[in-house]
């Protein structure tokens, strides 16, 4: 029984693999099997929560230097699609300015994917607007501190 039940176990698993990879194509895969930047970034200069329409709630979280990010991650509870689109969110953020921050869009994130489910497109926007959430608390502080205050 257990090697049947191992051969059903990987026979399944296989066709999971192969169905994300259909849907997310091999880089939407890969970065899905192996998230890169996912997790609170210690120290970060500013963060941003949103929860979307659907539920999934995106945390970005920006770390500055000389007003480049030097750091960026993100925290999903959402779908793997969520998880997919934050990690690509905070790769595409790595060394931006803020002027550069300004230009991240759902349509970015996806166009950096590749090819991505129609009906998970929404993720992307989320990440991105989770982005400009956070870049747009940076600036008040920054604001604020150029004027002296707390």
């Amino acid at each position: 029984m257990g090697d049947e039940f191992d051969a059903f176990v990987e026979k399944l698993q296989e066709q999971v693999f192969d169905e994300a990879k259909e849907a997310f194509g091999e880089t939407g895969f890969q970065r899905w099997r192996n998230p890169l930047y996912r997790g609170a970034l210690e120290n970060a200069d500013t963060h941003a929560r949103i929860t979307g329409k659907c539920g999934d709630t995106m945390e970005i979280f920006l770390k500055f230097n000389d007003d480049c990010v030097t750091g960026a991650s993100y925290m999903t509870d959402g779908c793997g699609a969520s998880t997919v689109c934050g990690s690509f969110a905070a790769e595409i953020a790595h060394g931006k300015t803020p002027d550069e921050l300004t230009e991240i869009t759902g349509e970015t994130i996806l166009k950096k994917i590749g090819r991505f489910p129609k009906e998970n497109e929404h993720c992307a926007f989320l990440a991105a607007e989770t982005i400009q959430e956070a870049l747009q608390k940076y600036m008040v502080r920054q604001m604020k501190k150029n004027k002296g205050e707390k």
